[in-house]
Formats: C-alpha cells, structure tokens, sequence
C-alpha cells in the first residue's frame, strides 16, 4: 500500500549520511564542534559510558544534539552493541530502577525468556493486574491546602537534609506538613510529596540529581517531575527546582548547583523573592 500524497516519510539517518548532510546544510566541515552539547549530554552519565567514538565515525557525543534522528552505535557495560537515536537511548530507563535498563539487550535478560512447547515458541503471558484503586489515605482537603501526608517517603538523600536544615536557617521552613492536595491523580494519589514545602508561600522545593547510576531526574523520570510541577501550578503553587549534576532547569524558576551551600541558600531566598515578592518573603526570615 503506497502512501498518500504529500505524506513525509522520516527515515532514520546512519551516522555517516547525518554528518555528512550537516557538513552540506551548514556548509562547514565540522557542523558541530567538539563539546557544543557537553552540557545537555551531561546529565547522561551512563549515556556518556556507552557512547564510543571509534563506533560512531569519530563523531564525539558532543557533536551530537539530543534530539538528532540520528542512528548511533552504543555499546552497554557488559559488551552488547546496538543502534539507537538519541531520543530512544534517554527514554530508554522508564520506570526501572537498575543500570542495565539503559541497555536493550540487557533488559530483554532480565524479562522472562520464551518457553518451547511442541516445537512451539511461547512467550509467558502475565496476567495483567487489574488498574490500582486510588489511596484512601489522602484528607478529603480543598486543592493546593498543605497537610501531613502518611505516604511520604522518607528524604531521598542526606544533601536534600543538609538543604532543609540550611534553608530553615534562614526561612521558616514547615516541620508539620510534607503534601499539597492536588486535583487529578498523580500515580495512585491525589497528593504530591515535594521534597521542602514553604506553605506560607504556596512555593516547594525539589532536590534533583541523576543518582548513582545516571537513573534519576532523566528520559521518563523528567517526564513525570513536570507532570508533577504542572499538578502544583495548577493547585495554585510555584515550584523552584534544584538541579545538579548539570541537570538542565525545567520551570522558569528552577537554579543549576553544584552542591548545597550558604550561597546557594541566597540564591534559592532571591527566587523565592522574585515569585512572591521581597515584602512577604522578608516577613518569614528567621535572621536579618
């Protein structure tokens, strides 16, 4: 069946013929110098591990955009080789919480193995789990009210601690509440667990890195830190997040760190400044 008329068909380029369609459309030999997309390829970690030159024409992976339909040569930690565009390699984690879901190969060992039957191959077949009810443990609250949820998980890390106790130094920082009552369901719940909740102000803060292994904060996991930014903002909220590890800002008052420090807290008091005004936010310093 041939395809209609005026339909565009993407086909996915190798390497070889993408470079070699840039060096044309920019008319330079080199369309895109080493280390121009360093700083986005950065919060890719295990990306970085698997990504090889001498497999992918001597083109640096910071040559190479992240959304470029272009197929790249990867090779995993165990020795599997495979091609995959940027964008399939940075959604490839999804909900698995182990560094061999950055790898097809791999994630296809750990999922269970076809059976022979009667000279048959058969894939077993799970049933498929009925869709979770929604936890009954969420206050029937108005939206965007701030309570002490029983579902929160515990701080993730001890520099998301250290940046509470910092930020108590300077701001009054709620011990009593961890939620905000949000409208729509947000896996499972109709609550959000900010990692620092300001409710004076409607404002919380979240503490992001990429984790041990490169899994956090990236590909399907960023997709579900806007849903949840748009749940809050939605409820009336602004969200201020802290990204490290070169983790690139996503909201409009999100702040790039290295780490937590007293200027880092002064940056994060300007921000909240700039959302909610100096005359109200002056008015819960905890020291002048």
């Amino acid at each position: 069946m041939s395809e209609p008329v005026g339909t565009v068909v993407r086909v996915t380029e190798s390497v070889q013929a993408w470079w070699a369609r840039r060096q044309f459309s920019k008319g330079r030999e080199v369309p895109y110098e080493r280390g121009t997309y360093r700083a986005a390829w950065a919060a890719y970690p295990e990306l970085i591990r698997q990504y090889h030159p001498e497999l992918n024409d001597g083109i640096a992976l910071s040559q190479v955009p992240l959304a470029a339909d272009v197929l790249l040569c990867w090779e995993c930690r165990v020795g599997h080789r495979f091609a995959a565009t940027p964008t399939e390699q940075r959604e490839r984690p999804g909900r698995v919480r182990r560094q061999s879901a950055w790898c097809p190969d791999c994630s296809s060992l750990a999922r269970p193995q076809p059976v022979i039957l009667g000279g048959a191959r058969a894939i077993p077949r799970r049933p498929k789990p009925p869709a979770s009810p929604l936890c009954t443990k969420t206050p029937p609250l108005r939206t965007g009210e701030a309570f002490r949820s029983a579902c929160a998980p515990a701080p993730a890390s001890a520099a998301e601690g250290r940046l509470r106790q910092m930020l108590g130094a300077r701001i009054l920082v709620s011990s009593e509440v961890n939620a905000v009552k949000i409208a729509r369901p947000f896996f499972r719940h109709t609550e959000v667990w900010p990692d620092i909740v300001l409710p004076e102000l409607r404002v919380a803060i979240e503490y992001d890195t990429v984790g041990r292994h490169g899994l956090e904060h990236v590909g399907r996991r960023q997709d579900s830190d806007l849903r949840k930014d748009r749940h809050l903002r939605s409820a009336g909220w602004e969200v201020v997040r802290i990204r490290t590890g070169r983790l690139e800002p996503l909201g409009p008052y999100d702040l790039q760190m290295s780490s937590v420090s007293a200027q880092g807290i002064e940056r994060i008091l300007a921000m909240l400044r700039d959302i909610r005004g100096p005359l109200i936010v002056d008015a819960y310093l905890t020291e002048a």
